[in-house]
């Protein structure tokens, strides 16, 4: 089978395209033909390193998320069985095997049902973003452990960045729980995003004044934070939290640091929730898998309703692998279908399937994130692809 692998850190130019032997699954695992591979900040990061070279001790094959069909069960799986579709989860975590492959082995508890009426891209899509959102609204001292419809009623949630992948994963399953959702975005073309997620209050931060226009919308305060951004947000985050409220950072760059107003948080009891999905507790995933699922199921069936333009699809999340196999395939511009897709990774290139198939979707993207893209240099026929990382923003999509 096709592999992405690299045996240094270093920049794109370690992703090379190679050829492995298929693994079976051994017990307590399933074996997935991967249909779609989902490109996150950790995955390039962790290819990246700390800058340099640095040899691995043994080949890796990168991405966390995915989605695909079950074609192999190993001994003592239950609830599974071949031909069942699924999305995919921390593959990569203590792996050396991602999803950027034709073929992945995974412990059956990463692969979780996806339902017939969604599609692959969205079960790509869900992993890390979503798992990170759910774990970021349950983090209250008095919340719930799990989400479910109504389980945050009555509380007031701010989402900041609600374009971004995480953001926009938590627009959808605070509003499908229940919450009032106020988000802040930096643009118009995202603030549309925020609002078809599920916002109720939309707050473009580089024109308004993000406080009044957050005290505007909950005169009260707000119950949780999910922020993006804490050294940039944290003094106007403890101006508008209600006193014992949770501050949840789930990002940040190497090295950042962020300047807690000590004397402010005691006074309101404010209660900070760092997170990294891959380290929370066994206890904390089990409640996280299938809860975001039928939260973005609920969020599609709405957003199904409110069809947008074909020119203007919700983006994708980067890096997808297409209907046999990503990594293998060109891109180019053309004629293609719009995505269905939610939840976001700012995002994604034109796709195909195995080499020589044609594109099958692409999507505008949101912000020039990094996609990992396969390029024949000397087209259709070349026998070999390059591999790079280019900005999302090269590719453009066309009508469904």
């Amino acid at each position: 089978m096709k592999a992405i692998v690299y045996e240094e850190t270093g920049s794109s130019s370690v992703l090379k395209l190679q050829d492995k032997p298929l693994a079976d699954p051994g017990p307590g695992e399933v074996r997935v033909r991967v249909v779609v591979s989902g490109v996150n900040p950790t995955d390039w990061k962790s290819r990246a390193g700390g800058g340099g070279s640095t040899p691995l001790a043994a080949p890796k094959v990168p991405n966390q998320d995915g989605a695909g069909v079950i074609d192999e069960v190993g001994s003592g799986v239950t609830g599974l069985s071949i031909g069942d579709r699924v999305w995919l989860w921390d593959v990569a975590w203590g792996s050396n095997e991602g999803t950027a492959q034709e073929y992945a082995v995974v412990p059956a508890a990463k692969a979780v049902p996806l339902p017939d009426a969604e599609s692959f891209d969205t079960g790509a899509s869900i992993g890390i973003p979503a798992l990170t959102a759910h774990r970021a609204l349950t983090s209250n001292e008095d919340g719930p452990a799990r989400l479910s419809p109504g389980a945050l009623a009555g509380r007031t949630v701010l989402i900041t960045g609600g374009a971004g992948a995480v953001g926009h994963a938590a627009i959808q399953l605070a509003n499908w729980t229940g919450a009032t959702v106020i988000t802040t975005v930096s643009g118009d073309r995202k603030a549309e995003l925020a609002r078809l997620a599920g916002a109720h209050t939309v707050i473009n931060y580089r024109t308004d004044d993000v406080v009044t226009a957050v005290r505007e919308a909950a005169p009260g305060g707000v119950d949780t934070i999910v922020d993006v951004n804490a050294p940039a947000n944290i003094h106007s985050d403890v101006q508008v939290l209600k006193p014992s409220g949770t501050i949840a950072i789930y990002a940040a760059n190497p090295g950042e640091s962020v300047t807690v107003p000590i004397r402010e948080s005691m006074t309101k009891n404010i209660r900070y929730q760092f997170i990294l999905t891959y380290t929370v507790t066994d206890e904390q995933k089990q409640h996280r898998r299938g809860r975001c699922l039928r939260g973005v199921e609920g969020r599609c069936d709405a957003r199904r309703r409110r069809t947008r333009p074909a020119a203007n699809p919700l983006p994708a999340r980067s890096d997808r692998r297409g209907t046999r196999r990503r990594g293998a395939g060109h891109h180019r511009k053309g004629a293609h279908r719009r995505h269905t897709i939610i939840l976001t990774h700012g995002l994604p290139t034109h796709q195909n399937g195995p080499i020589g198939a044609r594109p099958e979707r692409a999507a505008v993207p949101l912000k020039p994130e990094l996609c990992m893209v396969a390029v024949r240099p000397g087209g259709a026929k070349s026998p070999t692809p390059q591999l790079t990382e280019s900005p999302c923003s090269a590719f453009q999509s066309a009508p469904r």
